[in-house]
């Protein structure tokens, strides 16, 4: 079986993209395995750090690595936005195949530094550990919103500039860079339905933006906040160089609705495991129809 390193270098050279989706239970993990393996296609399973919190890094890792082992199939695991040394520490400890550095709240200069920090610590331990570096803020929580965060680059001025990403990934040997390229966190609702339901506000990447970064880069690119995003950028964004694409939102979403519907439906049942079924179905879905858009199924 190929390693995560060459699966992205084939879906760089196929123009498709490898779905990254987060867990913090083993509901979504089964959910989002059953989906890679009926299209047998690899996957990235990710845990933020509040999410590695609460499954444990050791126990989300090891449940990866079993899925991966006992049925020879590409599923990896990534430690999705580490903004500190000591979770970058744990994270290797625990045994992830790729970690995701993000320092992109500070300054250019201090991204740098704190990036190179990263890289050079989880190098040392591990060259198979893929790095990953963000330029540009995104926001914080993949979580409904009814306005965008303090700071996260909308504006096509504070979006991620060609020359800056090339002076970021060489001062900082990162492997994967995470570019602002129109994307963001989280699913935006309108505040402005006269008197219906909010609706949400669709994301449109810059696409143009994504092939420039590319073409000065060369190293692989990674399209994060991805939930609610229009397909055709979807796809446009992968050919232009997009190689990695995160889903979290989404799927969070198909959980609760599930389980709130199941709930309903079932008030004597006591059982986790029947009342959540139904979530584990939604989820999937939800990964199922993502992977196949990334994969060019459709």
């Amino acid at each position: 079986m190929k390693n995560l390193s060459d699966l992205i270098k084939q879906a760089e050279n196929k123009k498709t993209a490898i779905g990254h989706f987060n867990i913090s239970d083993s509901v979504a993990l089964r959910a989002i395995y059953e989906a890679a393996q009926e299209l047998s296609v690899p996957v990235i399973i990710g845990t933020s750090e509040g999410e590695a919190r609460f499954l444990e890094r050791n126990i989300a890792a090891a449940m990866v690595k079993r899925l991966r082992d006992d049925n020879d199939f590409p599923i990896f695991i990534n430690s999705d936005h580490t903004h500190s040394l000591e979770e970058v520490e744990k994270a290797v400890s625990a045994g992830y195949d790729a970690i995701i550095f993000d320092a992109s709240k500070f300054s250019f200069e201090e991204n740098i530094k704190q990036t190179k920090q990263a890289v050079e610590y989880i190098k040392s331990k591990s060259k198979n550990i893929l790095v990953e570096g963000e330029l540009g803020y995104l926001g914080d929580s993949s979580k409904i919103l009814k306005s965008l965060p303090d700071g996260v680059a909308v504006r096509p001025e504070d979006l991620t500039k060609p020359e800056d990403a090339v002076r970021f990934v060489n001062e900082t040997g990162i492997d994967l860079l995470a570019p602002a390229v129109g994307n963001r966190h989280g699913i935006l609702l309108s505040s402005n339905q006269a008197g219906g339901e909010l609706k949400s506000v669709k994301k449109h990447l810059d696409i143009s933006r994504i092939k420039a970064i590319k073409d000065a880069v060369k190293i692989p690119l990674v399209l994060h906040g991805g939930s609610d995003t229009v397909d055709e950028d979807f796809t446009a964004a992968i050919n232009a160089g997009i190689s990695i694409i995160h889903i979290n939102t989404e799927i969070r979403v198909a959980w609760k609705n599930a389980l709130e519907k199941s709930l309903k439906q079932n008030e004597e049942e006591i059982a986790p495991y029947k009342l959540l079924e139904p979530s584990l179905e939604a989820i999937k879905s939800v990964v199922k129809s993502r992977l196949q858009l990334f994969n060019k199924f459709i």
